[in-house]
């Protein structure tokens, strides 16, 4: 069990490496639909036990001078339905600032496939922000962690 766990964590950090490491090409947006995976939870052992894990959203607004508007976040299931609707109402990233959403470890609605949608805009290009989920949980002294980058898409 320790084996496997060390190997998740090893693994988890090789995929943090060599994703930090593809978004050294800078982007210029003015809008963007984001499509960020998430995990309530994963699957231990040869049992396919559920690890239930906590997740949150992280939206970085990376350009020094300009503010963006986050105007939606969604989360859905692994089925593809909306679980919820995470804001009521438009945010403003003032430059450099960050916000973050939380679905908590005992809330299993997304499933292994549940997914964030996020829209954001500004008034004029700037540097696109930088969109992800963080999981992790803890089980009996056990602890595994993780981050899934945010992929643009058209709608």
């Amino acid at each position: 069990m320790r084996r496997y766990l060390l190997y998740a964590l090893i693994v988890s950090v090789l995929i943090s490496i060599t994703t930090g490491q593809a978004r050294s090409e800078v982007q210029i947006k003015k809008r963007q639909t984001v499509y960020v995976p998430a995990y309530s939870h994963v699957y231990i052992g040869f049992k396919k036990n559920p690890f239930d894990l906590a997740v949150t959203l992280l939206i970085r607004n990376t350009d020094p001078k300009n503010t963006i508007t986050v105007t939606a976040v969604e989360y859905f299931d692994d089925h593809g339905k909306l679980a919820k609707h995470m804001i009521n109402e438009p945010i403003k990233l003032g430059p450099m600032a960050s916000t973050s959403f939380f679905i908590e470890e005992s809330d299993t609605t997304g499933g292994i496939g549940a997914n964030f949608i996020v829209r954001w805009n500004a008034e004029k290009e700037v540097n696109a922000p930088i969109i992800e989920s963080v999981m992790i949980g803890a089980r009996g002294g056990q602890g595994i962690s993780f981050i899934s980058p945010g992929q643009e898409i058209s709608e």
